[in-house]
């Protein structure tokens, strides 16, 4: 009875969330540029897709290259190559450090940089469904500008993060393969 109860908890707890919220991250540094440069500020992103809601929340420190002058998603090219914006980050803080949080409007085209606009459909959809086409593979990357380093002084590489519906089932079969392993040396 109780590992029934028990399998019945974990099942419960893997209950998976919204098929339509992604979660993505990034660790920006100045190695992570293309080419890496030398500067020893550091910053992390968290990118939530929710529908047609993207949310951005950044910190960074220790810019060496002077106050922001811009912060945007860049996509879609693989690792290690550069590209062109897809979605700036309006109101970034002009700061060698602090936060960002900002809610996107995937469905409305102001959101995008115009060319990344027009390079992918010229529609409000269509940029949408290659940005998210982007994040999903791997090819958008997070990255802060200044005068110093006007091509970008830290960056990171967005990526999904497990959703908790895999960890749960991670833990479940986890579960079962130490409950079968029990069974066995009790009946033994």
């Amino acid at each position: 009875m109780k590992i029934r109860l028990f399998l019945a908890a974990m099942l419960l707890a893997a209950a998976p969330l919204p098929a339509s919220v992604i979660v993505y991250s990034g660790t920006l540094s100045g190695l992570n540029e293309v080419p890496p440069n030398g500067s020893n500020a550091f910053g992390s992103i968290t990118v939530t897709l929710n529908g047609n809601d993207l949310t951005v929340s950044e910190t960074f420190s220790g810019l060496l290259g002077g106050a922001a002058s811009a912060a945007h998603i860049h996509c879609c090219t693989i690792p290690g190559m550069n590209v062109a914006v897809a979605v700036p980050f309006t109101g970034f803080p002009s700061a060698t450090g602090g936060t960002y949080n900002q809610v996107f409007d995937l469905s409305q085209s102001a959101t995008y940089n115009v060319t990344f606009f027009n390079g992918n459909g010229g529609t409000a959809a269509s940029a949408e469904a290659a940005l998210i086409a982007g994040l999903n593979s791997g090819l958008a990357y997070a990255n802060i500008h200044n005068s110093v380093f006007p091509g970008g002084e830290i960056r990171g590489q967005l990526a999904a993060v497990p959703e908790p519906a895999t960890w749960g089932m991670t833990g479940l079969a986890l579960a079962g393969v130490l409950l079968a392993g029990l069974r066995r040396r009790i009946s033994a």
